[in-house]
């Protein structure tokens, strides 16, 4: 079976696609610098699938490791997760986010191409749709960015897309996610972001355990049911089990391809927050703060061609994500360093 090798593989998405792969029986290689992840979770990945995988603190940035990793692992295939990605923080350090993302990817291109090993799967976010006209929201709709974190991420296909338009022989999958959420079932692997979370999920989940106070609910005034923002939510095990079929899809001569992963499903913010309190069995306190920079009104996917071409499609419904989330969180309420 292949060698993969796993860049930022210790982070929430990355480790739980650690799990399908080696339950797969995919051979990986780790690569992350921890910034914002824990290693603890791949020691999780490794109990939860009774299999060993290989792990490398590094930076993708630092060739000459990237350079040793490579010639000793014989790498088939990479999957790229390795990047910085909260929107709101983005148009704070603009600079480091193009600095680790897009040079980041640049090195890892150069040392693949180096090394022979032309196969990748990319990931990259529903934020290039930018303020999609309609929804569903398909793959050929128009791309904008409005923040440095979906700018980074649209320059990154478009260096995909020249690279393989200069070079035929790159496999390339473009997976552009919806909005993961929930957390491995045992509850032992989850999202626990460092410093407050980014995310919706993951600060109901904190609110709701007593770490923090209340959730804020980034306006009310939007062009939506309840007037706060609609996303397609996708548990973080669908997600995950979508890199597995988009390994199967990299294939020679397979070119470049780009799929939705997302459930087609839009739900509100206090949708969400609704949802968890009856998971949890008390309300859970939140208050109507002013719009965020950058964010919409409406996203969420038309996941058709991923069902189509990789046969894949999301399983995990609303209850099942804030359950698995929930269980994570009730049982590891300080994260990895229960």
């Amino acid at each position: 079976m292949s060698t993969i090798l796993v860049t930022g593989g210790a982070g929430y998405i990355g480790s739980h696609t650690c799990i399908e792969l080696l339950n797969q029986g995919y051979d990986i290689i780790v690569i992350d610098n921890l910034y914002n992840a824990n290693a603890k979770s791949l020691e999780i990945v490794q109990e939860i699938t009774g299999k060993q995988l290989t792990f490398y603190q590094s930076d993708i940035r630092n060739e000459q490791h990237l350079q040793h990793i490579f010639e000793k692992h014989e790498i088939s295939a990479v999957i790229h997760f390795a990047g910085l990605k909260a929107v709101g923080e983005s148009s704070e350090i603009p600079l480091e986010y193009y600095d680790n993302n897009i040079n980041g990817t640049l090195t890892l291109l150069r040392v693949m191409k180096k090394n022979n090993c032309q196969n990748i799967i990319f990931s990259s976010s529903a934020t290039v749709y930018g303020n999609p006209k309609t929804v569903p929201i398909k793959e050929d709709f128009p791309l904008s960015v409005t923040n440095p974190y979906g700018r980074t991420k649209l320059m990154l296909e478009d260096i995909f897309k020249d690279l393989y338009a200069s070079d035929t022989t790159w496999n390339i999958v473009l997976l552009r996610y919806f909005n993961p959420i929930g957390a491995h079932s045992s509850g032992d692997l989850g999202e626990y972001p460092a410093g407050i979370p980014n995310n919706l999920l993951p600060y109901v989940s904190q609110v709701a355990v007593g770490k923090l106070q209340f959730v804020g609910v980034f306006g009310d005034d939007y062009d939506t049911t309840d007037g706060t923002g609609v996303r397609d939510y996708i548990h973080v095990v669908d997600l995950a089990k979508g890199h597995v079929a988009a390994l199967q899809k990299l294939e020679p001569k397979s070119g470049l391809n780009i799929y939705n992963l997302g459930t087609g499903k839009g739900y509100s913010v206090l949708e969400i927050i609704r949802t968890m309190s009856k998971v949890v069995g008390k309300d859970i306190p939140y208050q109507i703060l002013p719009r965020r920079k950058g964010d919409i009104a409406t996203c969420y996917a038309d996941s058709s061609k991923a069902k189509k071409e990789l046969n894949w499609q999301a399983q995990y419904d609303i209850i099942r994500m804030c359950e698995d989330s929930w269980r994570w969180q009730s049982k590891h309420p300080n994260g990895f360093s229960d």
